[in-house]
């Protein structure tokens, strides 16, 4: 039996095992799912995990069931290519045919001192979880600061702006304007929102260094109970280690058909690729659709285009607490109780889709 191995049970892979299952995937072949935990995390929620306005059970969706899936929970310590081997934390190692690495990202500190060390985050289950049981415990009249207002900043911040209004909640945006490459229009909305709900945005900001309960915009130092960071990610460490051709910011370069160049049993799909959009979870979704056109077309035998079509993203669609959001889909500005509908929307749909 021939494995496919996929690392991570993320957007890409889940999408991959929603394709191949339960009646695409070839008589001669198993599929091997790895990921630290025994269930799918929607990432895209953590956010309003770690502001405790879920509970955990909202930001998981089971893996499916086949007879020829198998799923290990456990963590990829080491990947060896030439071995065609995946080697896990328990001391297991997994061979494979072939292989998908969506294996996610990590914070990207950009260097700042003391920013990995005294900051928080949202970029797992685990430390979503940590990140809310740090706000629970603060007083009331204590300042969270969140260094980052992009999409996961602006969430963050206005959910715990309603989770927890006794706090004072600053949110520092490193361009002059809120959600500065997409219309005024929509910069202007959340910021209104912002500004009515008593979130403080301090543009064109610099955080240059991060010390416990303190951190400096250029030079200015400002108190904080707790700071939470979503200034960036990174992929994983041990996807940085591989050797293999990297784009910045150290993702892996990838053929048309998202293998490794002169690997085609190596695939990666999501947060590790280096694709001409920034990562998000309907990229990965539409990557793993062309990983699987590709491997059906590999294991029949027959000839790739020598490109696939090109991914048009579809936009943006955020949320600013439960009644109010923001979106810019088709070029077109969408605001207030439609966008938040909307988002509600696509989540119930993926739910229904993959549960």
């Amino acid at each position: 039996m021939k494995k496919l191995v996929l690392l991570g049970g993320g957007y890409g892979n889940m999408r991959i095992l929603l394709r191949l299952l339960p009646n695409q995937l070839p008589e001669d072949r198993e599929i091997i799912l790895i990921d630290r935990t025994p269930f799918h995390s929607l990432k895209t929620e953590f956010y309003a995990l770690a502001a405790g306005t879920v509970p955990d059970a909202e930001v998981r969706v089971d893996f499916p069931e086949h007879e020829r899936l198998r799923t290990v929970t456990a963590e990829v310590v080491d990947i060896n290519m030439d071995e065609q081997c995946v080697y896990l934390d328990n001391g297991d190692s997994i061979r494979y045919d072939d292989l998908v690495i969506g294996l996610g990202c990590d914070d990207n500190y950009h260097d700042v001192p003391g920013a990995a060390e005294y900051t928080h985050s949202i970029q797992t289950i685990r430390k979503s979880r940590d990140t809310y049981r740090e706000v629970l415990g603060l007083s009331g009249g204590a300042t969270v600061a969140i260094v980052g207002a992009g999409l996961s900043g602006i969430e963050i911040a206005s959910e715990l702006r309603e989770s927890r209004p006794d706090l004072n909640i600053k949110l520092f945006d490193r361009g002059p304007r809120i959600l500065r490459d997409f219309p005024e229009r929509l910069s202007n909305y959340v910021q209104s929102w912002f500004d009515e709900n008593n979130v403080e945005v301090i543009s064109n900001s610099n955080i240059t260094k991060v010390e416990p309960h303190m951190l400096y915009n250029h030079e200015n130092s400002i108190p904080a109970d707790a700071v939470v960071w979503t200034a960036g990610i990174r992929p994983v460490e041990i996807v940085r280690n591989l050797e293999v051709e990297k784009a910045g910011g150290g993702r892996i370069v990838l053929t048309p058909h998202h293998n490794i160049p002169e690997n085609e049993h190596v695939y990666v799909v999501g947060d590790c690729a280096a694709l001409p959009h920034a990562p998000s979870a309907y990229l990965a979704e539409e990557q793993g659709e062309q990983i699987v056109k590709v491997l059906k077309m590999r294991w029949n035998g027959e000839t790739l285009p020598e490109k696939m079509p090109e991914i048009k993203l579809q936009g943006i669609v955020g949320s600013l607490g439960k009644k109010k959001g923001f979106a810019f889909l088709a070029d077109r500005t969408v605001t207030g109780r439609i966008a938040r509908l909307l988002k509600s929307g696509i989540l119930w749909m993926y739910k229904w889709h993959n549960g």
